[in-house]
Parts: structure tokens; C-alpha cells; sequence
């Protein structure tokens, strides 16, 4: 039992209530997800099943999409409409210069993570923390917004679509924004629509559907990464199952790839492992047709069943 699910996760569970909801229905406990989702917050989890749990480290590292609601002249603990008000002001900004101070962060900036979220700070979670008492603030970092789009404005109520890096805080852009206007501003409401290329229009309510029904949506990872492809033979496949490299003779097919490039392997349509390419790809045929059997691929993750 292995592969990936896209989960539309609803209000107010954690990500790892819905991990430990799986863990039960489906009977098992190798169970993960890539990318933290808040309780308040909705939309697309991903979710790896048995050894497609080693895999979530690199969908982790996505661009990620989300839509999100604030208002305007309110400021939280937590930056979200979940925590204590800690101030509030009045908002004396037209619809014109809220739409200029929200496009104007669009690009890269150093952004400081909210006290209250699921990043470690000595091993514990800095809302663990912040429930003891210890605020942690931790130094800026830079994250990239690289669009907003379809801006509404209602009042003291603005909700745009914004696709941003791995590692950025939707709750801290919106206290951001709130910050340049003057005014404050709190996350209401925000939703993942999308990691990469997936899309939370083919996420499933696990909380609703059955274990067959659950089971019948895992996507195999061969589907899910985007490294490069190599197709192996029998010979490469004896070699690669046990983590030994993989030579010319191992290889069948292959997708373009560098030198140091992560490439997954391929046997059968299944994914053997994950590979590190000693060669560029184009000199493949170079050493095939002067008989020389060097290493290709050295594989550092091994998938077996």
C-alpha cells in the first residue's frame, strides 16, 4: 500500500489529525504529509502512504497557490482571525492604494515567520512554545511572491489568489501588507489550491469517504515527481533494487538529464529508486557505442515493496 493522496483537508483539523484519521481507516502507520496546513486554513494536503513517505521531501520544496480573505485594521497574535486581538485601527486607505501596496509584493523579500507555527525552534514547535508562554521571534527569511491576482476589495475585506516559494507565510503576508498600509491586517480565511502542479480540484474528503474509496485515489509517485526518467533493463534493475550503481548495460531509455542531476529510475512502469546521474545524458550513446560499460547512476533512495 503505496502512493500518494491529495487530500482536501476541511476547517479546524490539523494536518496531523488527518494523518492520524488515515493511520486508523487504512490500517497502517507509515503515514506523512508534505506541507503543513493551519487548522483554520483549508485546502490541498499532500499526503505519502508507506515508502511514498520518502518522497514528500522534494514536493515539500513547490511553489505552492492559495487564496485568502483579511481584514483590514486588525491585528492578531497569531496573524490569523484564530488568535487574541492585540490591536485595532481605524482604516483610512482607498481602494486604489491598497491595490498598489498589494502588488508591490510581488517579487523576493525577507519575511519574518508568525510566533505561532508549526517551525521548530530547538527541536519544538514554535506554537508549542507560544502556548507556554515563550514567544519566539525568529530572523527574517526570504521567500518569492510571484503573483497575485484577482484582487478584491470589500470594505475592510481583501481577498487575492497568490502563488508564492516553499516557506512562505500567507498569514505574515497579509500582516505585511497590513503593516505597509498603516493599518494592521488579519487573515480570515485561506485556502492551498495548488503544490506545483497539483491541484486541489482532484483532492478527496477523506473524513467522508471509506477505506476502498481512499484507496482507490493513491497516485502512484512515477506520477507525482518531476525528475527526470530512466528506463532500466533487467540487469539494471538486479543492480539498482539493491542500491548498486547502474551502468550502460542497465540502461534502456532515458529522459534528458546533467551530470548530478536527481533522476527516478523506472522498471516495469514502477519507480525502483531515486539515482544521482554520474553522466550527462547526451554522452550516453557515446559510451555505448565505444563499448564502454561505466557507471551511469548511483541510486540513493530505494523503493521496495
Amino acid at each position: 500500500m503505496n502512493g500518494i493522496l491529495l487530500v482536501d483537508k476541511p476547517k479546524g483539523p490539523t494536518s496531523h489529525d488527518v494523518v492520524e484519521h488515515l493511520r486508523k481507516k487504512l490500517g497502517i502507520r507509515k503515514i506523512g504529509h508534505a506541507g503543513t496546513l493551519d487548522p483554520f486554513a483549508t485546502g490541498l494536503l499532500i499526503v505519502g502512504i508507506g515508502w511514498a513517505t520518502r518522497i514528500l521531501e522534494y514536493l515539500m520544496k513547490w511553489e505552492k497557490t492559495y487564496y485568502v480573505k483579511m481584514v483590514l485594521g486588525l491585528i492578531t497574535d497569531t496573524f490569523d482571525i484564530t488568535g487574541q486581538i492585540v490591536e485595532q485601527h481605524d482604516v483610512n486607505v482607498d481602494q486604489e492604494r491598497i491595490l498598489q501596496v498589494i502588488n508591490s509584493f510581488v517579487g523576493t523579500y525577507k519575511q519574518v515567520p508568525p510566533a505561532y507555527s508549526a517551525r521548530k525552534y530547538k527541536g519544538k514547535k514554535l506554537y508549542e512554545l507560544a502556548r507556554q508562554g515563550k514567544i519566539i521571534r525568529l530572523p527574517p527569511r526570504e521567500v518569492t511572491i510571484y503573483e497575485i491576482r484577482d484582487v478584491k476589495i470589500n470594505g475592510k475585506e481583501v481577498s487575492f489568489v497568490a502563488r508564492v516559494s516553499s516557506g512562505t507565510y500567507i498569514r505574515s503576508l497579509c500582516m505585511d501588507i497590513g503593516y505597509a498600509l498603516g493599518c494592521g491586517a488579519t487573515a480570515v480565511e485561506l485556502r492551498r489550491l495548488k503544490v506545483g502542479n497539483l491541484s486541489v480540484e482532484d483532492a478527496i474528503d477523506v473524513f467522508n469517504l471509506e477505506r476502498e474509496e481512499i484507496l482507490s485515489k493513491l497516485i502512484d509517485p512515477v506520477n507525482i515527481l518531476t525528475f527526470p526518467k530512466v528506463y532500466l533493463s533487467e540487469v539494471g534493475f538486479k543492480k539498482a533494487v539493491e542500491g548498486n550503481a547502474v551502468r550502460v548495460d542497465g540502461v534502456v531509455s532515458f529522459e534528458d538529464f546533467s551530470k548530478n542531476d536527481i533522476v527516478q529510475v523506472i522498471y516495469n512502469g514502477k519507480i525502483v529508486c531515486l539515482a544521482k546521474a554520474e553522466r550527462n545524458s547526451s554522452f550516453v550513446e557515446t559510451l555505448k557505442r565505444l563499448s564502454r560499460n561505466e557507471v551511469i547512476l548511483r541510486p540513493f533512495k530505494v523503493f521496495k515493496e
